[in-house]
This record gives C-alpha cells, structure tokens and sequence, in this order.
C-alpha cells in the first residue's frame, strides 16, 4: 500500500471517530436539554395502556434524535417510585386503558399505587371501558372515574383451553408423547385430546377460586364494602357508569378535564389556573439518580422473559420472546465476577420450555450464589422449566396471582404419516442401530423406542428436576415428587407448600437481596440491568439484511392479523418443534389465560 493510501485511510479513520464522538456529544446535550421542566404541584399522567413487556432498555441516543421509546411495565413502576419522592409531583393519574399484563404484574403495580400513595399524595384512576383487570388495578387508587358514557365490565373470571386434535386428525397429524404427571401435566393435550382432562379442570379451578377471593376481596375493601356484597354485584355487571356511581363501585361520572378540575380543587389551585401536568414518556426523562433513587451499592438485575430455549435470546413473530441460555448464563457470570455488584435479582417470566437449557442455566446460578446472594422475583408466571431455573436461589419472591410450579416435563414427536399419505409423499428409512430411528416422523415409536425415550423423560424428572427443587427448597425428594407430577399453582398456594419464600414483586426483591448483602435497608442501590442492551449504532446497522428484515416484517403482518387463539397455537408449535431431536420440555401445561 502507498503511503499516500496509508495517510487517507489514517485520517479517514480519525473523521470517522471524530464524527462518532461528535454524534455521541451532542446526543447527549441533546438529551440533557431536553430533559422537561417540573413545576411544582404538577400531575403525572400515566398510561397504563398498551404490551408493557417487562424490561425494554432505554437507548439515550435513540432518545436524543426523537426515536420513540416503547414503555415497559418496570418503567411505569419506576415513575411511581419516582412520583412518591419527588416533592415537584402533587398527585398521579393513571389512565388505565387495556394493560396487556396478568394478573401477577396487576398484583405488582397495584402495590406500586399503594406505596406511591404512602406519600399521602392522590393518586385517580381513570377508565373509559374497564374489565376485570382493568377495575382491579383501580381499586388501588384513592377515587376511580369514568366517563359518562363508560362502562365497567367486571363480570367474574372465564379461563379457556383450546384444543386442536380435530384439525390435526383432519390432516392426518397424530403425536407421540410421554408425560411426567400425566395428570397435570398435560401441555400435550390440546394436540392429543379434545377435552379437558380432571387434572387440567381441577388446576383450573383452583386458580379461578383463588383469584375470584382476591378480586372480590379487593373491592370490598377498596369501595369499602360487605364481601357478602360483591358476588351479587359482579353477578350484575355490565355496568354504565352512572349505574356504578350508584353502587358505589366509581366515585363519579366525570369527563377527564372535569377529573382534572377535582384534582386542582384537591391540590389548591386558585381560580382559572391550569392544572400543570406532566406525561409518563416525558417524566422517563427525569433520572432517578437526580431524586436520590437508583444510587449507591450495585445489585444486578437480570431479566429473563419468554419461554427458555439453547442457544442466544431472541424474538420473532411467531415464536414471541426466546429466553437464550447462553444468554442469561453469560450475565449471570459476568454478575458473579464483577466485585462491584453485591447481589443479583433474576427477574423471570417464563411458561419454561427446553429442559437443557434450563439446567444449564440453574447450573450457573449455582455458582454464582458462590460469591453473592441470588434473589429470584417471579412476574405473572415462572413455571416449569421457569421454576428450574428459580428453584435454588437463595430466596423466591412471587406476587399471590403469580402463576408457579409445575415440576414435571414432556417429551413427544408429531407424527405425520397420514399427512404424508394424503399429499402423496412416500418415503423410505435405511439405518444402523437398534434406535437409529427414533426420531422417525412418519413412524410412532416402537416399544423398545418408548422405553428409551421413557427412560430418558424418568432420568430428567426423578435424578435432575426433583433432586435440585429439593436441595434448593430444603425439602426432601418425595415431599417434592407429591407436589410436583406437573401440578400448577397460585403465588399463595406455592407459599402454602413451601416453593417460594415472600409474597412482593421486584422492589422486594431488590429489598430482600439487599438484606442477604448486608446492604443498609434505608439506602438507595444501583441498579445494573444485564445483559446490557445493544449499543444503538450495533442496533441501527446489525447483521440482518434488509432482505431478512423485510421478511420478518411481512411475518410480524401476518402474525399480528391472526386470531388471538392461533397466535398461541404458533407459540406452542414453535417449541415443541424442538422435540424433534429429542429435547424434553419443561412447559406450563396450558396457556393460561384468564379474563
């Protein structure tokens, strides 16, 4: 290379960093400009609205050049968090529209309102249309509002389980599986039956009495009311808001602007003055750190959201967010090795999915409590293979509403001659081995092919699953095994035997690993989520061509016009996809959904 070449490409390199740094200045005097004036006495508005996904990293370059930020439900808490001590906010409205949560992040944000409210400053809720969910958040708050024209559908809870043999058997699709708890664990049944099985049915009412008690309970106490009372009432509903202002279930029927006019009444404006509001995008913008929050000592906390899978993290529109063991392993041991950090918080919300990956990552945890305490939080559901990688924490924490449990696992394999035979495909096997085959799709196993697989499924369950819940749990192996065999359970259920230690969400947590830290419970910490997010300039020019992110586009279309119900049977074929090399899974039985 000429020196000449040498010099271009030296000082090419130099204006690209320049630039860069350039770039990177003035994102963030952007961003420090841009931060939003607070006077004093005024109102946050928050939306409770929209998927609210556990974490989304907050880029502040992305931020400063007006790329919009997607609010994630550990965001909303923080505002609240930040809302109790900031002496420029007087009250909080939260404009509750269809959350897409369940019900153990409800339980989780309505503790959220309740300690806001410690302040002593009012928090209104305000709903258009409220349903179950919806109310129940709202009974947190001091007064709940509706327009005049509203409604409030709090009508009692229906739980549905899909099945789809019918259509499977129309196209010639059988399934060969095996079960451990074949009572409950039955996540291969809406491929293999029709029906409910006793098992399924009885889980579920189980967990439809428990949140019936809490949600019943919840009223009465926040509209202080009888609880003999409430049945009645939610046997009435539907409701317009006029007629639940007159049983007591709103406080008014009232326009927003005139919710507002009560709140500056409330708060001592004078006169004609405009009630002075802040929204929740622009009050992110406000770091905790300038309130006192979010300082001192380092705890990790490590998000772990989707179902669990080998290999890197990732999402995709019909297999929705992955859980990677690579992925967490990697943080957990970065957590563990980093001396600054006194703690580590798992925060899991997972049905479970592949048993490898699970013990690989509960394998790691188990080195990491090594050097530092590990809490694990329990969002709406760590079940199964979401338990695996929960149960040998130093200590569980899960909200009552928490979905848990479920120690138990499944292996199958589709099997589609029929399909085959209907196509016109006809195809031949040449083997060596008395198993090479097992992995057949055109076949169903053979007995010895059975015992095998069953042989493998009893390994998984009896000397891996069962024997880490124990040692975590301090239980012995058959206590374990009795109240495993893939039975799910309610936060409240699982604390009643033993398989999580406190009832609270992630603030909880953060409290109980400060505590195992030997950290001051009156001092603030830092908190280091991991894995860290991608840089914006790695998000912005990634690997993926544009030919792939036009695919996943015209898929995520697709997706998104699908009926909630096929969306799920996706989910699930995507995952049990992995069987086919022999991988069992440790799933949530169902796919619990209950409105």
């Amino acid at each position: 290379m000429s020196k000449s070449a040498k010099i271009f490409l030296i000082l090419g390199g130099v204006l690209l960093i320049l630039l860069v740094v350039g770039i990177i200045a003035i994102a963030f005097v952007a961003n420090r400009m841009g931060r939003p004036d607070v006077e004093n006495n005024t109102v946050l508005v928050l939306n409770v609205s929209g998927d609210l996904p556990d974490y989304v990293p907050e880029e502040p370059f992305a931020k400063a050049v007006g790329i919009q930020q997607k609010q994630s439900f550990t965001s909303l808490l923080t505002q609240l968090r930040k809302a109790k001590v900031d002496k420029r906010i007087g009250g909080v409205v939260l404009d509750i529209s269809f959350p897409g949560i369940g019900w153990g992040k409800a339980d989780e944000l309505r503790d959220a309102i309740k300690d806001y409210r410690s302040s002593g400053k009012p928090a209104y809720a305000y709903m258009e249309i409220g349903s179950n969910r919806e109310y129940y958040i709202a009974t947190a708050a001091d007064k709940i509002f509706l327009p005049p024209s509203g409604d409030i559908y709090i009508n009692g809870f229906s739980a549905e389980a899909m099945f789809y043999k019918g259509s499977l058997d129309k196209l010639g699709i059988e399934t060969d599986v095996i079960q451990i708890g074949p009572k409950y664990k039955n996540a291969p049944d809406q491929y293999t039956k029709t029906a409910m099985g006793d098992g399924q049915r009885e889980v579920i009412n189980a967990v439809l009495d428990e949140y019936w008690n809490r949600f019943t309970s919840a009223i009465a106490e926040a509209r202080k009311k009888s609880p003999e009372d409430i049945p009645s009432l939610i046997d009435g509903a539907p409701y317009g808001a006029t007629q639940a202002k007159s049983l007591g279930l709103i406080d008014d029927a009232l326009y927003k602007e005139q919710v507002y006019d009560q709140l500056k009444e409330q708060l001592g404006y004078q006169g004609d003055a405009k009630l002075r509001t802040i929204r929740g995008a622009d009050y992110r913008e406000i770091p905790s750190d300038s309130l006192g929050l979010n300082q001192g000592e380092r705890i990790a906390v490590i998000f772990a959201s989707g179902a669990i899978n080998v290999g890197r993290s990732s999402s995709s529109p019909f297999g929705g967010n992955m859980i990677g063991s690579d992925t967490i392993v990697d943080a957990v041991n970065k957590a563990a090795a980093d001396s600054s950090i006194k703690a580590i918080v798992l925060r899991v919300d997972s049905p479970g999915g592949s048993a490898l990956a699970s013990d690989l990552m509960w394998y790691a945890i188990e080195n990491a409590k090594k050097k530092k305490p590990v809490v694990v939080s329990m969002s709406d559901v760590a079940a199964s293979g979401g338990y695996y990688i929960a149960c040998n924490a130093n200590k569980i924490v899960a909200e009552p509403s928490t979905i848990t449990g479920s120690i138990g696992l499944f292996m199958g394999k589709p099997v589609v001659k029929g399909l085959y035979n209907w196509l016109g495909i006809s195809n031949e096997y040449v083997m060596r081995g008395k198993n090479a085959g097992i992995f057949r799709e055109t076949e169903h196993w053979t007995d010895q092919e059975r015992a095998k697989m069953v042989e493998s499924a009893n390994n998984i369950y009896y000397n891996s699953f069962v024997p880490k819940v124990a040692q975590g749990r301090n239980k012995t192996d058959e206590e374990v095994n009795s109240i495993g065999q893939g039975r799910v359970w309610t936060g409240t259920q699982a604390k009643q035997n033993g398989l999580i230690d406190e009832f609270g969400g992630l603030e909880t947590a953060i409290n109980v690993a400060k505590q195992l830290a030997n950290l001051p419970a009156d001092k603030e910490v830092r908190r280091v989520v991991l894995p860290e997010p991608k840089p914006f300039f790695e998000t912005l020019l990634g690997s993926d061509s544009s030919a792939d992110a036009k695919t996943e586009q015209a898929q995520k279309a697709v997706f998104d016009a699908l009926p909630e119900d096929a969306k799920r049977a996706f989910r699930y074929a995507e995952l049990f996809d992995q069987m086919r090399n022999g991988q069992a899974m440790l799933m949530l039985p169902f796919e619990l959904d209950i409105k």
